[in-house]
């Protein structure tokens, strides 16, 4: 299997966890954390549940794969995710040191490219655009049903 096709498959999954989201009123982002090809945790946004405003998909993700692995790096994974991360998860996941983080759709309002690009770490490698019009679309029809 390439790369890509990984990448797809795993951001099914993610996209998965972003449905779940919606379902309970949440934000529709998901996602996944992959160590060495096997999912260790999945996630979405729980900031209305458990109201709390770092609840986001990533921050509950890393958490998860942390506590799964019994250690705070993450140097060895990599994270899917629907959305661009805001500038609070790229910091998450920089201090996590994971290994690549892929993402679907960007985020030009709230997305860390714009507000902190630096804040991943350096050895992080990032690919965007992984369905991301099938990640967009979910948070789009989301924000129409709301208004």
């Amino acid at each position: 299997m390439t790369q890509q096709e990984q990448d797809i498959r795993f951001m099914k999954l993610a996209l998965d966890e972003a449905k779940a989201a919606a379902v309970q009123g949440e934000i529709p982002v998901g996602a996944v954390v992959v160590c060495k090809g096997m999912v260790i945790a999945r996630a979405h946004n729980l900031t209305e549940t458990l109201t709390d405003v770092t609840a986001h998909a990533e921050m509950q993700a890393i958490t998860a794969a942390a506590s799964y692995l019994g250690g705070k790096y993450l140097d060895q994974c990599t994270l899917y995710v629907t959305l661009e991360p805001c500038t609070m998860c790229a910091g998450a996941i920089g201090w996590s040191q994971l290994q690549r983080l892929v993402y679907g759709a960007s985020d030009p309002k709230r997305g860390y490219t714009t507000f902190a690009p630096n804040a991943l770490h350096p050895k992080t490698q990032v690919s965007e655009g992984i369905l991301a019009d099938d990640c967009l679309q979910i948070v789009q029809d989301f924000f129409k049903s709301k208004r």
